[in-house]
């Protein structure tokens, strides 16, 4: 099979193309959220988020209202959570985040267990883009939409917070509405990276496209612009990738993209394995 009929086959099929569509446009929407992620060192805030969300959905479709708004009240509950939590309690806090996104997920999955519906846990958790529905689709590009133009508002404001929160608040930013903006966001992603990778991968679209953009520049903008190509290369590639070797989706996209971030671990320019040993050896 040469290159060009590899690339046209999967496009016969109508849900193909939209499966690569929604999948390029989460990969951007995952890619940048994961710089500010990755900046603020929110990795394990990411995965409780992700996780939690779950039983959000699953009311949402018991009460036969859109995803997003269950799994919003969910993830910014398992946020609450948290802060509460630590907040009472001598508790470190990645030890609260361990406690609450796994107790979140598990109530989850008693409810997927117990709850006579048409819900296929798989799909929950690893995703089904190539079944995705008209609605969903309509579902995924408003919480993009939202979540750029509020990434493009607030960016400089967010990027402050992130990078420095006491230097931000010192200056008169709303440090605690940026931390629940963000946040906010990280639940409405968290539904969309849902539909493609699932919530158990989806952490990996929010974290890893950021980590790898990280080690590439010390710039913002490009570290943001690297993200954003790395996230819609992996979806693209990875869901022809499946396409072909009849694979999971949402994992091809995910090794994809953990391949994609150890070659930048190894060959970055500056920060990469082979530029510090070379640094070692010229000292």
């Amino acid at each position: 099979m040469d290159l060009v009929q590899w690339f046209a086959a999967p496009l016969q099929y109508e849900f193909m193309v939209k499966a690569i569509l929604v999948s390029a446009l989460v990969g951007v929407v995952c890619s940048a959220l994961s710089c500010f992620l990755t900046l603020k060192g929110w990795a394990l805030m990411g995965d409780a988020v992700s996780h939690a969300v779950m039983p959000g959905v699953v009311i949402a479709y018991v009460l036969n209202i859109p995803f997003a708004i269950g799994a919003f009240v969910f993830g910014v509950g398992s946020v609450m959570a948290i802060g509460f939590i630590k907040a009472k309690t001598r508790i470190k806090e990645d030890t609260v985040i361990g406690l609450v996104f796994t107790g979140f997920f598990a109530f989850g999955l008693v409810l997927v267990s117990k709850i006579k519906s048409s819900i296929d846990l798989t799909h929950i958790l690893f995703g089904n883009v190539l079944g995705i529905s008209d609605s969903d689709i309509v579902q995924t590009i408003i919480i993009s939409a939202i979540t750029l133009v509020t990434l493009a508002i607030l960016r400089k404001d967010l990027i402050l917070f992130c990078f420095d929160s006491t230097h931000a608040r010192s200056i008169g930013l709303n440090t605690t509405f940026l931390y629940y903006v963000l946040l906010s966001l990280l639940s409405l992603t968290a539904v969309a990276g849902l539909q493609t990778v699932g919530i158990i991968l989806v952490v990996a679209m929010l974290v890893t496209p950021g980590a790898t953009a990280y080690l590439l520049s010390d710039r913002f903008d490009h570290m943001i612009l690297i993200a954003m190509a790395t996230g819609v290369f992996s979806s693209v590639i990875g869901t022809y990738i499946s396409y072909h070797i009849d694979g999971s989706t949402g994992g091809c996209i995910v090794v994809l993209q953990t391949l994609l971030f150890v070659v930048a671990m190894i060959f970055a320019p500056k920060h990469g394995l082979l530029a510090k040993k070379s640094q070692n050896i010229s000292e």
